[in-house]
């Protein structure tokens, strides 16, 4: 295990990491947050003599919403909230990860077997990277890892894929000699999530924090998805990306998200596919009769929201790449509204009473205007709302926005270039 920083006696290899990797503005505030990620590390396992440290982002979906479990097509950022890690070798047959506030979870590396009682678990994560790992013949060892975040659960910003880019960027750089990329390690979470930990999700959440930058993803083929990167600057155009926390949580919604690619299988199944990229559009409408019947007016309002944003996506990329920040922005309002009338994400089924992000994008609106966009963000049901706010507006959006669902609930974000990530 190559760890060549001693938490206890040397600080100044990763001070001068973290100043170079943040940048000047933020390195002071981050030197004392790696201080005490270093200080939870010995004072959780106790004193290490040598410790490797590691960054993973959250990623903010800019177009395609749903479309990546369809092999579909989207527009996706690494921003600037992110997990960091501190990891130190422990001798023994184990993964054991303290992540700051929530229980210890430990792995052993003799039992990498699916177990059912940890699906829906961080534990089950662990295990599905450990044993896809394993199972290439890396020679893994145990290690301790302390991590904490700036990617608040259940933010929308995919902490979960945060954490999974997290922990294969270690196994990777420490037992693999880095010979995955970063869209490996992606499609390795993606595994580890859907086969272990029990969610159908697709490759957007983890592709965008392990490549890093804004890219634009074609799924088409999901072994090998097609990756460009896309070099815009929000605030030359005028405008802050915020994700705005509705405040609702996500953690009991898994058979919401679930039955979105259910439904959508339910259509594909109709013409002997497996996803909507694989059956033409033509098709599907010469066969709405009959799939309403089969499948349901929801069903088949879902498959036409992936069609149409499956442009969309192309349409903003092409806007972006051309400075028309008008074009994108009327997008992003499609977008938006697409996915609460025809793919429905915004308010679970049967809720009346909560309807936090139906709310959240009311009072969004409400503010702008008029002017910049807002749509629901990410898996939706729960979560949070993006909005593209001009920027002589921000001050009193996000104040505004913070007196209606509580301070800190405005997250102001700039894209992040690189993705998972080794410090020392």
């Amino acid at each position: 295990m190559d760890c060549t920083f001693s938490p206890l006696t040397d600080f100044t290899k990763l001070e001068a990491a973290v100043s170079a990797f943040y940048g000047p503005a933020a390195a002071p505030a981050q030197s004392v947050r790696f201080r005490r990620l270093l200080d939870g590390l010995t004072e959780t396992f106790g004193p290490q003599t040598a410790a490797a440290v590691f960054s993973a982002p959250g990623r903010s979906e800019i177009g395609g919403n749903h479309t990546d479990h369809q092999h579909g097509r989207v527009l996706a950022g690494s921003v600037d909230l992110d997990i960091i890690a501190a990891v130190a070798p422990n001798n023994r047959n184990v993964i054991r990860i303290q992540s700051e506030g929530f229980p210890m979870d430990v792995v052993e590396l003799d039992d990498l077997e699916i177990r059912e009682e940890e699906k829906n678990t961080s534990q089950a994560i662990i295990r599905g990277i450990a044993a896809w790992f394993k199972g290439k013949g890396c020679a893994l060892e145990g290690f301790d890892a302390y991590t904490t975040s700036s990617v608040l659960n259940g933010s929308g910003l995919s902490s979960s894929a945060a954490f999974e880019v997290l922990v294969g960027s270690v196994i990777n750089s420490l037992f693999f000699e880095d010979r995955c990329t970063p869209v490996q390690i992606a499609q390795i979470g993606q595994y580890a999530e859907n086969v272990y930990f029990g969610k159908p999700s697709g490759l957007l959440d983890q592709m965008g924090c392990s490549v890093g930058g804004m890219v634009t993803i074609d799924f088409k083929d999901n072994a090998n998805p097609v990756v460009e990167r896309l070099d815009f600057d929000f605030a030359s155009a005028g405008h802050a990306l915020c994700i705005i926390d509705s405040g609702a949580d996500h953690a009991d919604l898994t058979d919401e998200y679930a039955a979105v690619t259910m439904e959508l299988k339910e259509i594909c199944a109709h013409f002997g596919k497996n996803v909507l990229r694989e059956v033409p559009e033509e098709e599907f409408y010469a066969a709405l009769p009959v799939l309403r019947r089969k499948a349901g007016d929801r069903a088949v309002l879902r498959a036409v929201h992936v069609y149409d944003e499956n442009r969309r996506v192309e349409g903003q990329v092409a806007a972006l790449r051309q400075n028309d920040f008008q074009t994108f922005l009327a997008l992003i309002r499609a977008s938006g509204l697409s996915s609460w009338r025809y793919l429905q994400n915004v308010v679970p089924a049967g809720y009346t009473h909560h309807q936090e992000v139906a709310f959240a994008l009311a009072m969004a609106e409400r503010l702008l205007d008029g002017r910049g966009a807002c749509r629901v963000h990410g898996g939706g049901f729960a979560g949070t709302v993006q909005a593209f706010v001009p920027l002589d507006m921000l001050d009193g959006f996000k104040a505004e926005m913070e007196r209606i669902l509580g301070g800190g609930s405005c997250h102001v974000l700039t894209v992040r270039p690189v993705g998972g990530v080794r410090l020392v």
